[in-house]
């Protein structure tokens, strides 16, 4: 069989019989029609406050990013006018069933219209509909299967409570739809399990073909051979040692983390500590800001897990994809290239002096440093207002994101005002290729071998250099352990992951010296294509 192509999303292999989800309830006008049009509205409540009970249930099993997500999706279910929109279907004769999949439609329409971060939440939305449906015909809710041996989980695509349920049984995803960014995305790299999204072809294998899941690559192997079948799923065993090159260069190896949870179950493993915190996730989703006391005890109890541990802390990255409801910034043609990042600084000030405040007033109560640095950074101009701002509320280590090409192209002249700089390669990426990061079907323009991409990263290596500033990389691309020897090679100094996937990047970095690193990135930027590149370095490796 032909080799499938999807978008590798969580690194690692993987090999077993493919399974599908259990189909949802599908709803139709020719349903039968509850007598009592309020009864039948009621019973509509009762459902969704079912769904939202389960998933907030689940939400309490789990931890980290994980339980965030159902949260966030229980809140959905219990959203007012989701209720009143189907209540509105229901009084015009609508089937109850098919009275909520219609609202729920209409209200993934508006989401998709939004784009971004709000476009990929319609398959969470969908979710709620499946499951309310499923509630209302008095049948199982649609879930992952459990056969009680391994098995590889394909997918149109996966809603929350799908991944944050998956059993031992489940050793990779792949999906149809979903980009990197999605919730397949964030769930499989949280768990170590590896994923490929975009793959349209998965869709015509059938149940119980063995496939080989490469989630680096993204490529799906229907019925591979047999040495490769047991060669699949062989994980690099966890190292305690820092991060080094074979010669003994440090490359400091850090966690990418949003809560507190995340923070402890990071900081329990040879993690060298933080180097991308986001605290967006204490914003998200809350009708009013938290205030700075609430924030300082964030804060504070993520600086003491990691003890002495480094912890890069990003300021709240809102705007674009990531709407807070009590910042409004009203509706823009393209809100990917509009007010979002710092820029929400300029119109609402006083939300980042609070958190500069609270991040000030944290690492002194836990009596250590904390790094802190701004994203959506396009100019030193801008790079220096903010590092005087952080130093004025007595933050000694400022930094900035380098997310746009402006600031890749002028990197020299933003190292002149602040401390360090880390890459945001998916952003970058996104910007760079004009391709919006969301969208499964740019996979090729987005992945993060595009020598392109990979040139930029050279210049803000090089001025770190120059300029003697530190260089990380926080994007997903830090993740891979191939590309992690090519980012050294650039200049790279720290790489910035899932604490899953430390082991493998650190094995990886162990068997090249820097100087096979700048031969590899060498023959990265060398290439035409994204494939080639990759291809180019594991044929020298």
């Amino acid at each position: 069989m032909i080799t499938l192509q999807g978008r590798g999303v969580s690194p690692g292999v993987a090999c077993a019989p493919l399974v599908r989800l259990g189909a949802p309830v599908v709803t139709s006008a020719a349903d039968p029609v509850g007598a009592d049009p309020e009864h039948e509205r009621v019973r509509v409540g009762e459902a969704l406050a079912a769904v939202a009970a389960d998933l907030s249930a689940r939400a309490e099993e789990a931890d980290g990013e994980i339980a965030d997500i159902l949260t966030t999706t229980a809140a959905m279910a219990l959203d007012p006018s989701l209720l009143a929109g189907a209540g509105e279907h229901v009084a015009r004769g609508v089937p109850t069933g098919h009275a909520v999949t219609l609202a729920i439609e209409g209200f993934c329409t508006q989401l998709d219209a939004l784009g971004g971060y709000m476009a990929e939440r319609v398959t969470d939305l969908r979710d709620v509909g499946h499951r309310a449906a499923a509630h209302l015909a008095g049948v199982p809710m649609p879930g992952v299967p459990a056969p009680g041996h391994p098995v590889v989980l394909a997918a149109r695509d996966l809603a929350p409570a799908d991944t944050a349920g998956l059993g031992p049984d489940v050793v990779a995803l792949v999906t149809e739809q979903g980009g990197p960014t999605s919730h397949t995305a964030i769930l499989a790299r949280s768990r170590g399990l590896p994923a490929v999204v975009g793959c349209a072809g998965i869709a015509d294998l059938a149940e119980g073909t063995m496939v080989l899941v490469d989630g680096s690559s993204g490529e799906v192997r229907p019925d591979p051979p047999a040495e490769c079948r047991t060669a699949a799923r062989v994980l690099e065993p966890e190292a305690d040692t820092p991060g080094a090159t074979a010669d003994g260069h440090r490359v400091a190896l850090l966690a990418n983390i949003g809560t507190v949870d995340d923070a402890r179950a990071a900081a329990a493993t040879p993690t060298e500590g933080v180097g991308l915190f986001r605290t967006e996730f204490l914003f998200l989703d809350r009708r009013t800001r938290p205030d700075v006391a609430e924030q300082t005890r964030t804060y504070a109890d993520v600086l003491r897990a990691f003890g002495d541990r480094r912890v890069v802390v990003r300021t709240l990255d809102a705007g674009s994809d990531k709407p807070v409801p009590f910042l409004p910034l009203g509706d823009e043609e393209n809100p990917a290239l509009g007010v979002r990042g710092l820029r929400t600084a300029g119109r609402f000030p006083d939300v980042l002096d609070d958190q500069l405040a609270a991040l000030a007033a944290a690492a002194a109560a836990a009596g250590r440093e904390v790094d802190v640095m701004a994203p959506m950074v396009a100019t030193a101009e801008e790079a220096e207002r903010f590092a005087d701002r952080a130093r004025a509320h007595g933050l000694s280590r400022v930094g900035v994101m380098i997310e746009v090409p402006a600031a890749a192209l002028r990197a020299r002249e933003v190292m002149e005002v602040v401390d360090f700089v880390s890459i945001g390669t998916n952003d970058l990426g996104q910007y760079t290729m004009a391709a919006d990061r969301t969208a499964g079907e740019l996979g090729d323009l987005l992945d993060p071998w595009q020598p392109a991409l990979l040139d930029l990263v050279a210049l803000v290596g090089d001025a770190g250099r120059l300029r003697g500033r530190p260089v990380g990389v926080c994007g997903e691309a830090a993740a891979d352990p191939l590309l992690a020897a090519v980012l050294v090679g650039l200049g790279v100094g720290s790489l910035s992951m899932a604490p899953v996937s430390r082991a493998a990047v650190h094995a990886r970095l162990a068997r090249h010296t820097v100087a096979d690193c700048a031969h590899l990135a060498d023959l990265a930027r060398a290439s035409r294509t994204a494939a080639e590149a990759r291809r180019g370095v594991e044929a020298s490796t």
